[in-house]
């Protein structure tokens, strides 16, 4: 996998097919087609991927997976927050793929006409993450209103933002902590990151005692210095993941026709995903 420059020019125009259509038959067949481009060893296209920034690893593996089959494609990946990629995405950053944590960013895309295609990618949950030198303090989900407590997440425009408050709104609307408990807890809110692997750092660094993020973050073990207290399944809001096709070459079909494939799903589940329609 690589990270660099806009895509190359494909070595072939107009020769497309239904992601509906593509199944593990067409995308050898694509794979085969793109391999015959040329023959002077250099790659003959790139795909470029905007990607939420909790799916850096499996997509990060997905990626080089697609490279081995495919030698003459390069798969260039940038991560950042699902709202800044769509904000790239809109002011006309090249692109050919779009993977988002919430539906509401493909949208967007879609309203301005740069959606090809678009479908259902995964499902994600929501757990605590904690500093173990926060001891005690944070047994549990409810532990979040105590006072004085460093609290971080990703901000309010970032899906991972939008679905803890969503979880802290439905907890505060049981009435199970007490009254104010959203309120509480929000109080606590030392800083809201542009993205929630940026708000998993800042308990990794120390420089908070917890932080909402997705239960994927910490899906092969919970770093060095932090552990997970999760969220009752009753306060949970599932994170729904999309994948949207923004060009109509061959290879950036190709790409997203395997990463919805049993093979790609297989992959995004051992990185703490389920697929869509199943809860984590």
């Amino acid at each position: 996998m690589a990270a660099g420059p806009p895509r190359d020019a494909p070595c072939s125009r107009g020769h497309t097919v239904s992601l509906r259509a593509l199944g593990a038959a067409g995308i050898a067949a694509a794979a085969l087609s793109l391999a015959a481009c040329g023959g002077d060893g250099e790659p003959r296209e790139t795909v470029t991927v905007l990607a939420a920034a909790s799916l850096t690893d499996a997509f990060g593996e997905l990626a080089a997976a697609f490279e081995a089959r495919n030698p003459d494609v390069t798969v260039r990946v940038s991560f950042a927050g699902s709202a800044t990629l769509r904000t790239q995405a809109l002011e006309g950053a090249p692109a050919d793929v779009f993977a988002s944590a919430s539906p509401d960013e493909v949208e967007a895309l879609e309203a301005a006409g740069l959606v090809v295609e678009a479908q259902g990618l995964a499902t994600n949950t929501l757990v605590v993450a904690v500093a173990e030198d926060a001891g005690s303090r944070i047994a549990a989900f409810e532990d979040l209103a105590g006072p004085g407590l460093r609290l971080v997440l990703a901000a309010a425009e970032v899906p991972a933002g939008r679905y803890a408050r969503e979880s802290l709104a439905l907890a505060d609307a049981s009435g199970s902590y007490g009254p104010g408990f959203a309120t509480r807890v929000l109080a606590n809110v030392r800083s809201n990151e542009a993205n929630v692997r940026a708000t998993l750092a800042k308990v990794e660094l120390g420089e908070a005692d917890a932080a909402i993020v997705y239960a994927s973050d910490l899906a092969g073990g919970a770093p060095e210095g932090v552990r997970a207290v999760a969220i009752p399944e009753r306060f949970q809001v599932a994170a729904e993941y999309r994948i949207a096709l923004l060009s109509e070459g061959d290879a950036a079909r190709a790409f997203v026709a395997f990463v919805t494939s049993p093979e790609g799903e297989a992959v995004l589940a051992r990185h703490g995903f389920a697929p869509v329609g199943v809860t984590p």
